[in-house]
């Protein structure tokens, strides 16, 4: 039971990722027609929307939070809950996100290929740091271990920066040949949250795991930007 419980929120996952590409890829390609009025109160209910898959993604990822979960789910699915509740929020963020009126800018040829190279290499970055925190943990189909040693070091994705997952999102969400307004609204918006969230993360895991994570950060010292931060 615990185990289809865990593969029914990996499932779940893989279908909102899946959800996203279908929406951010065709529903958002487009401008939707319509007031501007219309438009700044559709920005402002994806705003909101995305806020609360956010607050759950931030809050859910903390100490006192998992331990709050383990009071009422064994602790070998705690993760798979949290799989759970972020997929069926994010699933609710890729459906009822407004399409929003506009275009920033439209490319073609060379110019146009070359944005769709980037996002494969963004894909390409997730796909490989994902693999190297551990896929099946990621999913929730796999308790995290916290007893084994873990080792950071500054090779392969994390040789880049120190959220390689973070970075290939932002290429993948910006690296668009169309950007339509509701694209960009929410690439800046997830963006945002990913820099907001990066210090509560690396709190959370410098408590966890002390001087070995402390050290990864003086050996790479950027976050998100390859020299800038």
């Amino acid at each position: 039971m615990r185990n289809a419980f865990a593969w029914a929120g990996a499932l779940l996952f893989l279908l909102s990722l899946l959800s996203f590409g279908l929406i951010y890829g065709w529903r958002l390609r487009l401008p939707s027609p319509g007031p501007l009025s219309a438009g700044w109160r559709d920005a402002l209910g994806n705003v909101v929307l995305f806020t609360i898959f956010a607050l759950h993604h931030s809050i859910m990822a903390r100490t006192g939070a998992k331990a709050w979960i383990t009071r009422f789910v064994p602790p070998s699915l705690e993760r798979a809950v949290y799989v759970w509740i972020a997929s069926l929020l994010f699933l609710a963020a890729c459906w009822l996100w407004q399409p929003l009126p506009g275009i920033v800018w439209e490319t073609g040829g060379v110019v146009s290929w070359i944005l769709f190279a980037m996002q494969m290499c963004g894909v390409a970055l997730t796909l490989r740091a994902a693999r190297i925190v551990g896929v099946w943990e990621l999913a929730g189909i796999r308790q995290p271990d916290l007893t084994k040693p873990v080792t950071f070091t500054a090779a392969g994705p994390f040789g880049i920066v120190r959220h390689p997952i973070y970075l290939g999102w932002i290429v993948i969400v910006f690296a668009i040949p169309v950007m339509t307004t509701s694209r960009l609204l929410f690439a800046v918006v997830s963006t945002a949250y990913l820099v907001a969230a990066i210090p509560l993360e690396e709190a959370s895991l410098v408590e966890a795991f002390g001087e070995r994570y402390r050290a990864y950060q003086r050996q790479m010292k950027w976050r998100l930007i390859p020299g800038i931060w």
